[in-house]
């Protein structure tokens, strides 16, 4: 295969992302024109990397994180979004990973481009860690973007899965909202610094939408 022909079949292989509608919104029967797509979420990640690494000053190669949020969905390109209510952790990464070696095989960097990947999966360093805490702490917001627009109804929730978690349940019953519950929830599940942690909460406590800050 040409290289030219590679960067093209490469490029239009990720543009699938463009249209894959991420599915945690679309089981929480979320109400919009336009509900974000997984190319939309990296993009969103990407920007609250960059203010992350701005404001808190991490020890980070910032430059590393962002290629490593460009690539940390490219698996959902074969295997769709699939969420932790859906599938275990570990059948997850196995599909993933085998996702990853056939969407970069043929690629001179595939394999460099796997490699950090596999970095991401495993946090196992400083700037996959920061990547990890980037890449939920962004659900998080806009799950607080959509509550604020008023798209998820939660009398009409019929079907889905997550409501079937004990955790979901409990903190539903703690009459918080839609995006407090799931805040919350992120914060109790995965492994938050404390700044992370002060964002999300400054979420929870604030109103965070464009008109409300005017």
């Amino acid at each position: 295969m040409s290289k030219e022909k590679n960067v093209v079949s490469y490029y239009v292989l990720c543009n699938r992302l463009k249209n894959t509608i991420r599915t945690g919104w679309k089981n929480w029967n979320v109400q919009r024109e336009r509900i974000e797509s997984v190319a939309e979420h990296i993009f969103g990640v990407q920007m609250l990397a960059i203010a992350m690494k701005s404001e808190y000053q991490y020890d980070v190669d910032i430059m590393k994180v962002i290629f490593m949020l460009a690539i940390h969905e490219l698996g959902e390109i074969v295997i769709g979004d699939l969420t932790q209510f859906e599938i275990s952790k570990e059948e997850k990464e196995k599909k993933e990973h085998e996702a990853i070696s056939k969407i970069l095989d043929g690629l001179l960097d595939g394999e460099q481009i796997k490699q950090l990947f596999l970095e991401f999966d495993s946090h196992s360093t400083k700037e996959a860690m920061f990547a990890y805490q980037c890449d939920k702490l962004e659900c998080d917001l806009q799950s607080k973007l959509y509550d604020e627009e008023g798209c998820v109804d939660l009398n009409k929730q019929e079907g889905n899965i997550a409501l079937l978690n004990e955790k979901v349940q409990e903190l539903l019953k703690t009459n918080v909202s839609w995006s407090n519950m799931w805040i919350k929830f992120d914060q109790e599940v995965y492994p938050y610094d404390d700044n992370f942690k002060a964002v999300s909460n400054y979420v929870i406590n604030n109103e965070i939408s464009e008109k409300h800050r005017k």
